[in-house]
């Protein structure tokens, strides 16, 4: 049967993503559709569909349909995996959203919070299916083929960020063996595409890395073999260069898995009696490490991109909100009348910038650079200035002058970010500060990936040296790696790239790939006291939980979700616990699912 594509199919698949498979037959109502034959019938039609994709990016209220003031998007995942890092900092205020993030409570499957981040990216991989599905079997122009391989990369991305957060690795905060007797090591998601069915989303079981891993590459390799034929410029679609980083980024991920599961004896990281598939399973994580070299030279070397100067970095109306600057490689532009720019409060700059006298930030959750890393940064690095220093340091005034409104400056509490400016610098009007653009890969994290891979690859002389040269031609003239050993260089590379990329939601990757622990009970920490724990290793509360809607509709999904992280550490001194929590239902809502 002739496949057909509704125009509000997302509006009506709320209640399980299970109908989000860009496959379904014709029972939509008249006039709501567009058939194959009208998506390839011109470049300009299939253009149009093209756009679609980026668009779900800024989707107000659509994962969850509730007006929950965390349902914005991409953005939102981006700023949910900050708050779990050790260097994103919030202040205590009773209108943070993201509390239960940033506390490690209620975060299993029942919980609002696990359902927008899995509604979040199944409806954004919507789109693409629908846009694969159109074109994959017809016969298409050299800019078709562009905007086809668009789609794949886009589908790539959303499957790799899915992945990586929802893979289960070893923590010391719950065990790999679930409440059902299961080893959930290593496996990731259900793979839903342009071919499948109903049926098949029914019993559609979580993917091993393996599996996930090899299906990602696949949908990279197509997208590689057509990118350069993309007439388009825009960076809100995927480019040449976005592929190329792409890949750069699933080998690395491929790398550290294989490295920790070799480390392991590996026995435990193939679960679910798969072994994996063949390419991903016989490559060694040598031979990842450097594929992901490079792939990320490769993005370099096309010379499309350079990393931002000081003047861009710290632009009082352009800094980390213009699409178009230099290093930018791949971001959302979010217009004026995008609806979560209409409702003046929630959106990305109304939760991630502090002198947007309308946002969230503003109001008390102010936004904060981790003391503990802001000391680490040299004073002769430029970032640093990101971020308001305490009265009596030595940057202090400097800080002050970097703000675009001294008093705005003067109320927000000591490490409070500059970093991500309001549109045009514009803190009062919602339509102009809120439209703006969103960092989503950049060309310095390339530099970074490739230094690291040297080091892990057992070249770590080499490694300082990148680093070095990075540092000192970009960032800070005096800069020194005061390190030569392998785990030290890694470790400092570690680092500066969490001072690079923090805010822009990478860091929480690198925390887990690396299996690194979070630190946040220290001398004068500012770290609010029901969200100051230490771990040993990566924290547990980054192995997210899949939603329940989801589980009561897919059989093969029975038995095998992630151990709930929710409380599993002791906090700080003074913080409740959950019993002693005010479960505010706007913030931690317990969901009610019925099986459809």
């Amino acid at each position: 049967m002739k496949k057909i594509f509704s125009l509000f199919l997302v509006a009506a698949t709320a209640a399980s993503s299970l109908l989000m498979t860009g496959c379904i037959e014709e029972t939509t109502p008249e006039g709501s559709t567009v058939t194959e034959e009208m998506l390839t019938a011109s470049t300009k039609a299939t253009e149009a569909m093209l756009w679609g994709m980026p668009a779900k990016l800024y989707a107000y209220n659509e994962a969850l349909g509730r007006s929950f003031h965390y349902d914005w998007g991409y953005g939102s995942i981006m700023h949910i995996r900050d708050v779990m890092t050790e260097e994103y900092a919030v202040a205590n205020s009773s209108y943070d959203w993201y509390d239960q993030w940033e506390n490690n409570y209620y975060l299993g499957e029942n919980y609002a919070a696990q359902q927008l981040v899995w509604q979040t990216f199944y409806k954004q991989i919507l789109p693409t299916n629908q846009m694969i599905d159109a074109l994959a079997d017809a016969e298409l122009n050299d800019a078709q083929k562009g905007y086809l391989a668009s789609a794949y990369a886009f589908r790539a991305f959303n499957y790799l960020d899915l992945a990586r957060m929802f893979e289960f690795l070893p923590n010391d905060g719950t065990d790999a063996v679930n409440a059902d007797g299961n080893d959930v090591t290593g496996i990731t998601v259900p793979i839903v595409t342009n071919e499948t069915t109903e049926e098949i989303a029914r019993n559609n079981p979580r993917q091993t890395h393996y599996a996930m891993f090899d299906f990602i590459m696949s949908d990279l390799d197509k997208a590689e073999a057509d990118i350069d034929k993309m007439s388009m410029s825009e960076k809100t679609v995927p480019s040449q260069g976005v592929v190329y980083a792409l890949k750069a980024r699933a080998y690395l991920w491929h790398a550290s898995f294989k490295a920790e599961a070799d480390a392991n004896g590996g026995a435990s990281f193939v679960p679910c009696d798969s072994t994996g598939s063949g390419y991903a399973n016989a490559m060694s994580s040598t031979e990842a490490y450097q594929k992901a070299k490079e792939y990320a030279q490769k993005a370099i070397d096309l010379g499309v991109n350079t990393p931002l100067s000081q003047s861009e970095w710290l632009n009082k109306t352009a800094g980390f909100n213009e699409i178009n600057t230099s290093s930018w490689m791949l971001g959302m532009s979010i217009p004026t009348e995008a609806d979560c720019v209409q409702t003046g409060i929630i959106n990305w700059t109304s939760w991630c910038s502090n002198e947007a006298k309308y946002g969230y930030a503003a109001a008390g959750p102010f936004v904060m650079i981790g003391k503990s890393i802001y000391d680490k940064i040299n004073d002769s690095d430029f970032r640093k200035l990101s971020y308001k220093a305490p009265e009596d340091g030595a940057l202090y005034n400097k800080s002050r002058e970097n703000a675009i409104e001294t008093s705005q400056f003067d109320n927000l509490p000591t490490y409070s970010s500059l970093k991500i400016r309001p549109a045009d610098g514009n803190t009062t009007e919602y339509s102009v500060g809120s439209a703006t653009c969103v960092p989503m890969m950049r060309i310095e994290e390339m530099y970074f990936i490739v230094a690291e891979c040297d080091a892990q690859l057992g070249n770590p002389a080499q490694a300082k040296a990148e680093i070095e040269s990075f540092m000192q031609t970009y960032r800070d003239p005096s800069y020194q790696c005061l390190y030569t050993s392998k785990d030290a260089v890694i470790e400092e590379i570690f680092l500066q790239k969490r001072i690079e990329f923090w805010g822009e939601g990478i860091s929480y990757f690198d925390y887990k790939r690396l299996n690194k622990p979070v630190t946040r009970v220290y001398a004068d920490t500012n770290f609010k006291t029901d969200a100051q724990f230490n771990t040993t290793t990566r924290p547990a509360w980054m192995n997210f939980c899949i939603v329940r809607s989801e589980i009561s509709n897919n059989n093969a999904l029975q038995g095998w979700n992630n151990p709930d992280p929710s409380d599993c550490y002791t906090s700080g001194v003074g913080a409740k616990s959950r019993a002693g929590r005010t479960n505010r239902p706007e913030f931690a809502q317990k969901l009610t699912f019925k099986k459809f």
